[in-house]
């Protein structure tokens, strides 16, 4: 916990740190801002207020703001375009900033938010309705002190993965989700929707992947199906956009198909006794046939220009085309030497698909010697114990995107003493690893300006078997990988974000977190109970 590791010398530093940063302390906003001053006096905004868009580009923006203001504080915002009234928040269009970038500045009566984009202007709200949390709220309205911001973020890519294959958790929770990643910024909503255990998402093509490949999680494997309709995902995604927040699906391939193949058993390339039925079938034109169907009514759902096509771990059940005929003589025909060859010309096969829905392929770091596009390809290094992967990736000059198991895997542990997550050993991913993780410390191993992309944080669901437990391991780590990925390095320090953070654990409590607590731990791990026993199949030896 963080109160037994400060001693003395640390304390009084941060004592120092928090009397020399009052702009911080006053407003606790996470991630923290580039430029932030406090000026004079106090901002007020009436429960009963205007609300001035003064450009149509920010009509979307100003009703979220009016939906937030009602939804939170219960207060109501009054939307119009006419520059002569006087309203409390203003939307002004400021051309020369950047696409996430904004400005926010505040006199007694006024709030004027300057952005060039929706983008921008969206950040503009996240940090207006972070301030108001901490204001001083009333039935009038709520007080807060006066300042000015100048802001935009490190890194363009500040995502966060959930698996739901392994265990399904809904609708509302994702929404939840996505509130709490537009609360902090991030950006990219990578959602794990196939894999062993179940397949999630409605094909309407190919019905029996949900009615048959929908059943089960990774505890039980007889759970009832479980997924989300085409209308459902229409609606997920129009929530997200709502918050500049994009939704990249993943359909995973060659390896972690079993739900598939379950259903459609004719598209099976094998796998092994612990993982059955685990690749799709290399060596035959249905299995193409078929992807390439699925991905069309994806592509069509999502408006997303990436869709991630796995890529990972194959291996781990593909000694079956070690003895398969038509394996063999696909081998012999295309002179691939290996099954690892056979995986990478998979890979490209589908990629000659992606390409003709105009999308661009995302994939994890296995899939660096495919000889996949450099201008339709992006790969996520996640093996922390393979560098070599990431610099096999950075010397190619494929973009990236950081998001190595240690320590932006939230599957993980947060305290020695926890049971239930996951551990590398005796490794874990406590808090201050993961805000302490900085992409800057890769830059020299680039080729190409601006290749990584930026950072995401992963939750697999092996042990997240309810929503307290992916509340435990999410919060607060998710506030943490949003300043990793949105502040510059320069301009962070964890015992100011502490700080803050205590704050942000009141917003949790009152949004019904069962968050993790790291200064009294307050809350208990939750349990795990588990049906069926399964291990993580990438576990160090």
């Amino acid at each position: 916990m963080i109160t037994k590791k400060l001693g003395k010398a640390a304390a009084f530093i941060f004592l120092l740190t928090i009397n020399s940063s009052v702009t911080e302390a006053q407003l606790s906003l996470i991630p923290k801002p580039d430029f932030i001053q406090m000026t004079e006096g106090a901002y007020f905004f009436p429960s009963v207020s205007k609300i001035q868009i003064g450009d149509e580009a920010f009509d979307t923006v100003g009703r979220y703001l009016q939906k937030q203001l009602l939804s939170k504080f219960g207060y109501t915002g009054l939307i119009h375009h006419d520059k002569k009234q006087v309203s409390a928040i203003q939307f002004v269009r400021k051309q020369n900033l950047e696409s996430e970038e904004y400005e926010i500045k505040t006199a007694s009566s006024t709030l004027i938010i300057y952005a060039s984009s929706p983008a921008g202007a969206t950040h503009a709200v996240s940090s207006l309705l972070q301030a108001f949390s901490f204001g001083n709220k009333s039935a009038s309205g709520i007080t807060i002190p006066a300042f000015e911001i100048k802001d935009k973020p490190a890194y363009p890519w500040r995502g966060f993965m959930l698996d739901e294959s392994r265990h399904f958790f809904g609708k509302e929770k994702v929404k939840s989700i996505l509130d709490w990643m537009a609360f902090y910024k991030l950006n990219k909503f990578h959602w794990h929707l196939t894999d062993e255990p179940a397949w999630r998402l409605e094909i309407q093509k190919y019905p029996l992947l949900t009615l048959v490949g929908g059943i089960g999680s990774q505890t039980d494997p007889y759970a009832p199906a479980a997924y989300y309709t085409q209308a459902d995902i229409t609606e997920i995604v129009a929530y997200a956009q709502e918050r500049n927040i994009e939704v990249i699906p993943e359909i995973d391939m060659p390896g972690h198909a079993t739900a598939a193949n379950r259903a459609y058993p004719q598209l099976s390339g094998g796998g092994n006794d612990k993982h059955p039925d685990f690749t799709f079938h290399p060596a035959k034109d249905i299995t193409y046939s078929f992807l390439t169907q699925v991905l069309r009514e994806t592509k069509a759902l999502f408006p997303s220009s990436v869709i991630h096509l796995g890529g990972d771990e194959v291996s781990f059940g593909s000694e079956a085309w070690n003895s398969d005929t038509k394996v063999h003589d696909l081998k012999q025909k295309h002179d691939l030497k290996d099954n690892k060859a056979v995986e990478n010309y998979f890979m490209r096969r589908i990629a000659d698909s992606l390409k003709t829905m105009d999308a661009t392929l995302l994939a994890w770091d296995e899939m660096v010697d495919a000889d996949l596009s450099k201008e339709k390809t992006i790969l996520m290094w996640w093996r922390h114990d393979k560098p070599e992967q990431l610099k096999a990736i950075l010397k190619a000059g494929y973009k990236t995107i950081l998001t190595p198991r240690l320590p932006l895997y939230f599957d993980f542990v947060q305290e020695e003493s926890h049971k239930y997550g996951r551990k590398w050993g005796k490794l874990y991913n406590p808090l201050e690893n993961v805000y302490n993780f900085s992409p800057d410390n890769y830059a020299s191993l680039t080729t190409n300006k601006n290749q990584i992309l930026g950072i995401q944080g992963n939750l697999w669901t092996e042990t997240v078997i309810n929503t307290n437990r992916l509340d435990y391991l999410t919060f607060p780590r998710l506030a943490a990988l949003a300043e990793v990925g949105w502040t510059k390095s320069s301009n962070k320090n964890y015992l100011q974000f502490s700080e803050s953070l205590k704050k942000h654990l009141n917003l949790y409590r009152e949004a019904n977190l069962y968050y993790y607590d790291p200064f009294t731990n307050a809350h208990p791990e939750p349990v795990v109970i588990k049906k069926t026993q399964r291990v993580y199949i990438d576990n160090p030896e």
